[in-house]
């Protein structure tokens, strides 16, 4: 069935990353699902603060309320049973989120129902679920690190960083560089300069942000984009050619040549950041919401 255009950005998360549920899942692997159902029901009045994903999620929702329409919708995809995601649906009505779809899996993996709710997105704390999602042809990541918020955080832009290779593009150049080393990547890159690198898991999203933002007048977007590469020149041509030839416009880009992304992201002030390096993602989960994506070479057991 063909995606209507009019279809809102779609993002799926689990509530184990919208909301802090680390006393629960105690519970659940030091007694067992029994207790764990019991807490869930003594305790379902009780509003869950804020996990990793909640001030993402708000921002999100937030680009409804500009715009004066649906344009995002968010999905809670969870492994609760409906019966003990009562308490998770009492917090998202008492934080005042405007999610209205869910799934409840009771314990199996919610990543089945994807594609059926046409996500775009799927973020969850679960490693297995995110490379089953990816499977599935939609961006995923595994949530980690600190929750951003400030006050009046949903009169901040969305900023949203995301590295390169084997996330917004294919990992053929990365599979170079894993097996060749630093200099026949560096001569791949500038012999194919003119060639478009392939797409991967997260062209498509960034292809829908790209199109929520053009919703709004120019320069005015709360949406902000950066892609933050170890990439250097000359191997920076390729990238830019690519994303010409994509017609997706990216609101910054830092071609760091191998240093370290983190204080980068910090200057940014990125809402998230998306990377396939676990490394990467460990080190900037210290300061911010990180995504690690597990896909491409480096992840490959």
């Amino acid at each position: 069935m063909p995606i209507s255009p009019d279809k809102p950005l779609t993002v799926a998360i689990s509530s184990t990353v919208l909301f802090d549920l680390t006393t629960s899942n105690d519970i659940y692997e030091d007694q067992g699902l029994e207790a764990y159902r019991r807490y869930q029901i003594a305790e379902e009045d009780a509003v869950l603060t804020p996990g990793e994903g909640f001030f993402l999620v708000e921002k999100l929702l937030n680009i409804n309320k500009l715009l004066n329409k649906p344009k995002v919708e968010i999905i809670l995809l969870s492994r609760n049973s409906a019966d003990t995601g009562l308490r998770v649906f009492n917090s998202i009505r008492a934080h005042n989120l405007d999610i209205t779809r869910a799934a409840f899996c009771s314990g199996q993996s919610p990543y089945r129902y994807i594609n059926a709710f046409n996500c775009d997105l799927f973020l969850s704390s679960n490693a297995e679920d995110v490379r089953q999602a990816l499977t599935q042809n939609v961006a995923a990541a595994t949530l980690m690190g600190r929750s951003k918020s400030q006050p009046g955080a949903e009169n901040e832009a969305l900023k949203l960083a995301f590295d390169g290779d084997s996330v917004l593009f294919s990992d053929e150049a990365e599979m170079i560089y894993q097996t060749q080393g630093l200099e026949a990547f560096s001569e791949s890159e500038v012999s194919k300069a003119n060639r478009a690198l392939g797409g991967g898991p997260f062209k498509a999203f960034l292809g829908a942000l790209h199109k929520l933002q053009n919703e709004f007048p120019e320069g005015e977007s709360p949406i902000r984009t950066a892609l933050v590469t170890a990439r250097g020149a000359p191997a920076h041509e390729r990238v830019i050619r690519t994303l010409r030839a994509w017609d997706i416009r990216l609101d910054e880009s830092l071609f760091l040549g191998g240093m370290d992304k983190t204080e980068f992201l910090r200057s940014f002030e990125a809402d998230i950041f998306f990377d396939d390096h676990a490394a990467h993602c460990e080190r900037a989960a210290d300061h911010l919401p990180t995504g690690h994506v597990p896909h491409g070479i480096v992840n490959h057991e």
